[in-house]
């Protein structure tokens, strides 16, 4: 299946990160190389380094940048730092992350990530490692509630976990379809009726539970930061509360001078900020890309520059 991929929020990201024509950037998420294309086109001298845990989104962005100044390697961007260092990549003058799951990946049924179409139970980004059907057939009542209560907000996490628990007693739980059944039969008739799509919330904590997301975004946050020159831009797109919030929260503490308790009267820690926010308010998509792009309708842009 042809990897499509709309880049979301583009010209805003392209602005963020006040691209210079001979300056080295990292895009931590290729995709299918929508946003890493426009930020090589605009290097001279410059360099890009592209990372996909992805194999598909790895070989769709390969086409995308052929001929232009990027290097593609296929890593988690956790491990960006580790990566950079070992290739002796001198600081980036900007880096990007679009967190999520890719327009492709929901798109080809087969990858289990959608509640719409039916397809084995997989949801892993880098196509290895325990699927989700591992998980919900695995895990017991109180983590399987722990990650749909964490990951996904989900209110009825209690009563999933133990419909999911009775089922695969009787048969193991194999498909999306299947898991969409169980997740709509523990919800209550009147949320069923208003939420078209019950399942949404527990699809979204187990993706993140499959593919360790929210360890990932805080080993790479730290780690791509760390690899920044100063006044290196890092722009991040979340698209949901979870991600946003740990984004917003570090770009918050890097732009902290003072790490003193608010009780002591002045400041004794000496503390001087690393960053500077760029955007104080995250950056929402505008009308005419709400209206050409779905995926757009979540996205939150957020940029800080390292001091």
């Amino acid at each position: 299946m042809e990897f499509n991929h709309v880049p979301v929020l583009l010209q805003e990201c392209l602005d963020g990160l006040n691209i210079k024509p001979d300056g080295i950037y990292l895009d931590g998420t290729a995709g299918g190389g929508g946003h890493s294309s426009e930020i090589a086109r605009r290097l001279t001298t410059g360099h890009l380094y592209s990372l996909d845990q992805d194999p598909d989104a790895i070989a769709a962005a390969g086409a995308r940048l052929a001929g232009l100044p990027a290097t593609l390697i296929q890593t988690n961007f956790r491990d960006a730092k580790q990566v950079l260092t070992e290739r002796g990549i001198p600081p980036l003058n900007g880096a990007l992350l679009d967190l999520g799951v890719s327009s492709h990946q929901l798109d080809d049924a087969e990858r289990g990530f959608s509640y719409r179409a039916d397809a084995p139970l997989d949801m892993r980004m880098s196509q290895s490692g325990p699927t989700a059907a591992d998980l919900v057939n695995t895990l017991s009542r109180e983590e399987l509630t722990r990650i749909l209560r964490e990951y996904g907000e989900e209110p009825f996490a209690w009563a999933i976990a133990g419909k999911i628990e009775a089922a695969r007693e009787k048969a193991p739980i194999q498909t999306t379809l299947e898991l969409a059944q169980i997740v709509a039969s523990a919800v209550p008739p009147a949320i069923r009726r208003r939420d078209k799509n019950p399942a949404r919330r527990s699809f979204q904590a187990l993706r993140i539970a499959v593919n360790g997301e929210l360890d990932a975004l805080n080993e790479g946050l730290d780690g791509i930061f760390d690899c920044l020159a100063p006044g290196g831009r890092f722009a991040i797109i979340t698209f949901h509360s979870l991600e946003d919030r740990v984004v917003k929260n570090r770009f918050r503490q890097w732009a902290t001078a003072c790490t003193c308790p608010p009780e002591f009267p002045v400041c004794v820690c000496g503390g001087k900020a690393k960053a500077k926010l760029i955007t104080r308010k995250p950056i929402e998509a505008n009308a005419q890309e709400l209206e050409e792009n779905r995926r757009s309708r979540s996205a939150k842009l957020r940029v800080v520059e390292k001091l």
